[in-house]
C-alpha cells in the first residue's frame, strides 16, 4: 500500500459518521472495530440516549450529536480527551443542569455548539439580546477552557465579564471531599 493510501485509510479509521441511520444505540461491532483509534464521531439525527459506549473511545476529540432528541438530564461518562461537542437542534431546556454535566464529563472542552435549543436563546429562536448574553456568560463562566461557543469566539473581555457576573468555576468542596475519600478508600484496598 502506498503512503498516500495508508494516510487516507488512517484518516478514515479516525473519523466515523453514522448520521441519519435511525440508531437507538451505538453498534457494539463498530465500537470494537474503531474504538481505539476513533477521534471524530458524528451520530447526528439518530435516537441514541445511552452514551456509556464513549468509555470505549479513549482518543475521541470530537462528538457531534445534533438532532438526537438530547435532553438536559443526559448522562455522559468522563472523557478528558473531548475538545469539541456539537449538540445543536436538541431538546436541552435546562442550561444549568446540562452545562453542569458536560463541565464534569468533558473537562477540556474548547468548542461547544448548542444552537437551536431552548436553553440557548438567540435571535433565531426568539431570544432577546439580554437572554443571549446571559446564556453566553453563564456557559463561558462554567467552561474555563472554552474558546468558541456556537458560532462566536470567546473574547477575553467576555470571559472577564462572565466571571464577574457568575464567578469563576471551581470544583465544589463536597465533590473534592468525595474524591479524596474515594482515593483514600482505593489506597486502603490496595495495601
Amino acid at each position: 500500500m502506498t503512503s498516500s493510501k495508508a494516510s487516507i485509510m488512517n484518516l478514515i479509521e479516525r473519523r466515523l459518521s453514522l448520521a441519519f441511520r435511525e440508531l437507538n444505540e451505538m453498534p457494539d461491532n463498530l465500537v470494537q472495530k474503531h474504538g481505539l483509534y476513533l477521534e471524530e464521531l458524528d451520530i447526528s439525527n439518530n435516537k441514541i440516549t445511552d452514551y456509556r459506549f464513549l468509555l470505549e473511545l479513549p482518543k475521541l476529540t470530537t462528538l457531534i450529536l445534533d438532532s438526537n432528541g438530547l435532553q438536559s438530564h443526559v448522562k455522559f461518562p468522563t472523557l478528558s480527551t473531548l475538545s469539541t461537542l456539537w449538540v445543536n437542534h436538541n431538546r436541552i431546556n435546562n442550561l444549568g443542569v446540562f452545562i453542569g454535566t458536560i463541565s464534569k464529563s468533558f473537562p477540556n472542552l474548547k468548542f461547544l455548539s448548542m444552537m437551536n435549543n431552548e436553553a440557548a436563546p438567540s435571535y433565531f429562536n426568539g431570544g432577546s439580546f439580554q437572554q443571549y448574553s446571559d446564556y453566553r456568560h453563564y456557559v463561558i463562566s462554567r467552561l474555563p477552557k472554552l474558546e468558541i461557543l456556537d458560532d462566536k469566539a470567546v473574547e477575553i473581555n467576555e470571559r472577564e465579564e462572565a466571571e464577574r457576573i457568575y464567578g469563576k468555576h471551581v470544583e465544589q468542596p463536597v465533590i473534592q471531599e468525595h474524591k479524596r475519600r474515594s482515593k483514600k478508600k482505593k489506597q486502603t484496598h490496595i495495601t
